[in-house]
């Protein structure tokens, strides 16, 4: 097992863990906007205001983008498994 091979293993991980947790992250990200937003137009800081819908969301987003999420997982998972036997001592 090469330095090189070590390290493509290690991006293509890296890659397929941006890829699955990134819709989660940007509507966390665009609720936290939204609600900030809402706050700063309101006057209202009240700091618990913008936990319930960022969980909301996140969750929504999960079971919208799970499919797809558990798709890129397996994909990642079966080509590991693939390249087992080729890994040498």
């Amino acid at each position: 097992m090469t330095p090189e091979y070590v390290v493509s293993i290690g991006r293509q991980a890296i890659e397929t863990t941006l890829m699955c947790a990134g819709p989660m992250l940007l509507a966390a990200l665009g609720i936290g906007l939204v609600v900030s937003i809402f706050q700063a137009a309101t006057q209202i800081n009240e700091q618990t205001m913008t936990f319930i819908p960022k969980i909301v969301g996140v969750f929504v987003t999960l079971l919208i983008f799970a499919p797809w999420i558990l798709q890129k997982a397996t994909a990642f998972l079966i080509s590991i498994f693939n390249q087992l036997p080729t890994i040498g001592p």
